[in-house]
């Protein structure tokens, strides 16, 4: 069971997603609105937060900038905006899905699940830890602490972003498909799928600083460039 704000001021549709939540057992904490989010967060810290983007008080690209000043909590975006700008400044505000109103609740709540396994304490496997080494870079990946140091600065990763980094990496010098990073690496596919696939790897090809760390093959997917360092190297 996990602890879940929903801030959404369209009742109807906050009971249903309310709804099919709590039948997956979740407890759902729920807004109308900006007010009082952050003070509640203060004394119980969610799993996970659904934010519509355009509420009575405010805007929820705010709230979640205010929320990711305070917390890495994984953050899903509910809107009836679906242009490409929006969903990228979604992302870029650390967002790590975008769902378009009008929506399935069954649907949202199989992408809630899957942030929440993705997202979780489960140790991520041995073979991600170590070094990779590209042109005079150095790019070391810390498979329990989630952690990411590019030549010695930690990378602030969202919990997708860092998912992605670690699959290609636990892959390296291997074309890894859109279909396989939805798959295997973020638990879901759904319509429109490979342009969120895209926008979080514009993303951390930006956080990485020289996007050839990861390669385009045009047609079959991604393939990440770096070379294994030797240990101790």
């Amino acid at each position: 069971m996990a602890r879940i704000f929903l801030v959404e001021d369209n009742e109807s549709i906050r009971e249903a997603v309310a709804g099919y939540l709590r039948l997956e057992e979740h407890e759902v904490i729920e807004f109308g609105g900006v007010a009082d989010v952050l003070e509640v967060m203060r004394h119980k810290e969610p799993d996970l937060a659904i934010l519509d983007v355009m509420l009575p008080d405010g805007s929820g690209f705010a709230l979640a900038k205010k929320i990711r000043a305070v917390s890495k909590v994984p953050l899903v975006f509910l809107t009836a905006r679906e242009a490409e700008s929006d969903r990228i400044t979604g992302f870029e505000l650390g967002a790590d899905d975008y769902v378009v109103k009008p929506f399935s609740p069954k649907e949202l709540v199989l992408r809630v699940q899957a942030l929440l396994r993705r997202s979780g304490t489960a140790a991520a496997p041995q073979g991600v830890d170590g070094c990779w080494e590209r042109a005079q870079s150095r790019l070391c990946l810390d498979a329990a602490g989630h952690r990411a140091v590019l030549n010695q600065t930690e990378l602030d990763l969202t919990a997708a972003e860092w998912k992605i980094l670690e699959h290609l990496a636990l892959n390296a010098g291997i074309v890894v498909s859109r279909e396989r990073l939805l798959g295997e690496s973020l638990g879901y596919a759904y319509e429109g799928s490979e342009r969120t696939i895209d926008t979080h790897m514009k993303n951390l090809r930006a956080k990485l600083g020289d996007p050839g760390w990861v390669e385009t093959v045009r047609g079959f997917g991604y393939r990440f460039a770096g070379t294994r360092a030797a240990a101790g190297g």
